[in-house]
This record gives structure tokens, C-alpha cells and sequence, in this order.
């Protein structure tokens, strides 16, 4: 016996509000049926040992009870997992995949992130000195799984597909991610592919050995937007070492102890141009 969690995530047409549906998937192998009984699913990362003396981890535990009770699943903590109680008998015949309702939720808060990331090997070494380097910017959906939020259940781990409705009506897939376990009040982050009309490009524009380790780098990064409407792009920089941003044409926020973050607004049809250096000690 097995099972797994699949999320449907419907979005609004302005992205700020979302629907989202949940399932999971039971698939009995078993050799046997199970007529009139009471499902249970523990999720959370279960560790089982195998035969062959290598440990694994995962939500894999299901309990069938012959016990009645009415529609719906029933969430509750359990040890240091979640317990998901049907409440109604169901059965779940020897071959079978079965598939039952776990969540529905609707007009939640989200928000569409345009993100341009960079990589630590650009700090490390001569990058293609005067020729661009071609990146894409990904398109990620957030929201917190809160009770304020229309939302605040547990959510075990699973991909969630993600659509949005057309013009004529139909709801057209957009993308999809996994996510891990994931508790109330938590944040998630969805990726759903790289934007088609934000173009991104980076030139090593200057390169200079300070000192012994100590290296100074200057990038420039051209991003442009050929949509209707401006956009908001968000730029991390893993610099990876010890670093200090010299100078820039936009203000930075350190993130992390070797990271930075810049926020660039393009207009519509138009070009937003970073410039930076930083100086690092490797």
C-alpha cells in the first residue's frame, strides 16, 4: 500500500488571488481488498529501514480500519507527523489506484516573483570576458499557508500544478513544482518555468586582482521587458566569500552572509541596466 498528495493551483487573472485543491493518490498493491474501511495516512518523513541496511525516508505510511464515519479528512498532529483521518468508509480494491479529496481552499492571497539568480562561478574566475552571458529569470508563485490567508493546513509534500484561465474560459497548465511537507504558517515558494518576454543579460565589464585572494569584480546586467506592463525583477547575487559591494547603481540588500539582492523595475518595452562592483577575498 502507498500513497501520495498532488495539488491543483488555479490563479486569479490579476495573480494575487489563487484557488487550490488537494488529493491524494492510494495505490494498493497489496494482494489484497479492503471493502468498508476506515482510511488513514500519516505524512511526514517516516524512516524505514531496508533489507540491504540503507535507511530511507518518506510519507508512506497508510492503516486501513474497518470503522464508519461521515465525509471529509480529519487532520491532526500525530508523534511528530500528521495524521489524515477519512471520515467515511471507502474501500480500495488488490490493483487499484484510487484518488479522494483532501483539500479545497479559495481566493487565497498570492503573489507572482519575477527572479533573476545568479551563480557562485561567476566570482571564482574570468567570465567570458566581453561577450554577454544569457540568463533566464524565473516566475515563482508565493504564498503562507495561514489561517489568515484562507488557508493554515498542513500540507503534505507533492507537486503542485498550476493553471490559469485564458481568455476563451479554458484553464491552461502554466507550470508545476514540488513541494516538501510543509505546516501551517509556513511560506511557499512555487517555481513554474522562466518568463518568455524578460530577457536577461550579464557582462564581466571589468576584473581585478587586488592582493593575494583579493579579487575585485564589475558586472553589468541588462534586463529587458517586452510586455505591455512594467515588471519588478528581483537579482540575487551568491558571491560566496567575503565580499564588499564597492559600488552600484542600484541599492542592495545583504540577504545572507555571502549573498546580496537588487530590485530592478522595468518599464514596459523597455531596459533597466545594473551596474556593480564588488570586491572579494577568496
Amino acid at each position: 500500500l502507498n500513497w501520495r498528495s498532488d495539488y491543483v493551483l488555479v490563479m486569479s487573472d490579476d495573480d494575487t488571488k489563487a484557488d487550490l485543491n488537494g488529493w491524494v493518490t492510494i495505490t494498493n498493491n497489496s494482494g489484497a481488498s479492503y471493502l468498508d474501511a476506515e482510511l488513514k495516512l500519516v505524512a511526514g518523513d517516516v524512516r524505514r529501514e531496508r533489507e540491504d541496511g540503507r535507511g530511507s525516508a518518506g510519507m508512506v505510511s497508510l492503516r486501513l480500519q474497518s470503522v464508519a464515519a461521515a465525509p471529509e479528512f480529519r487532520e491532526e498532529t500525530f508523534f511528530e507527523y500528521h495524521l489524515y483521518s477519512l471520515q467515511r468508509k471507502t474501500t480500495i480494491k488488490n490493483s487499484q489506484t484510487k484518488q479522494i479529496s483532501l483539500l479545497s481552499a479559495a481566493g487565497f492571497a498570492v503573489k507572482k516573483e519575477l527572479i533573476l539568480n545568479g551563480q557562485q562561478h561567476y566570482f571564482m574566475s574570468y567570465n567570458a570576458p566581453g561577450e554577454p552571458v544569457r540568463e533566464k529569470v524565473g516566475v515563482y508563485i508565493t504564498f503562507r499557508n495561514a489561517e489568515s490567508n484562507g488557508l493554515g493546513i498542513p500540507l503534505p509534500k507533492g507537486i503542485v500544478r498550476v493553471y490559469k484561465t485564458d481568455r476563451s474560459g479554458s484553464q491552461q497548465f502554466i507550470g508545476e513544482d514540488r513541494i516538501d511537507h510543509t505546516p501551517k504558517e509556513e511560506e511557499l515558494k512555487v517555481n513554474v518555468g522562466n518568463a518568455f518576454d524578460i530577457t536577461a543579460e550579464r557582462k564581466m565589464i571589468d576584473y581585478k586582482q587586488i592582493a593575494k585572494r583579493v579579487f575585485e569584480y564589475a558586472y553589468e546586467i541588462r534586463v529587458r521587458n517586452h510586455k505591455e506592463e512594467a515588471a519588478i525583477v528581483a537579482v540575487n547575487e551568491p558571491f560566496g566569500s567575503d565580499w564588499e559591494l564597492i559600488s552600484s547603481s542600484f541599492p542592495a540588500e545583504k540577504t545572507a552572509a555571502f549573498a546580496a539582492r537588487f530590485i530592478l523595475l522595468v518599464q514596459k518595452s523597455g531596459e533597466t541596466v545594473l551596474n556593480y562592483s564588488v570586491r572579494i577575498k577568496h
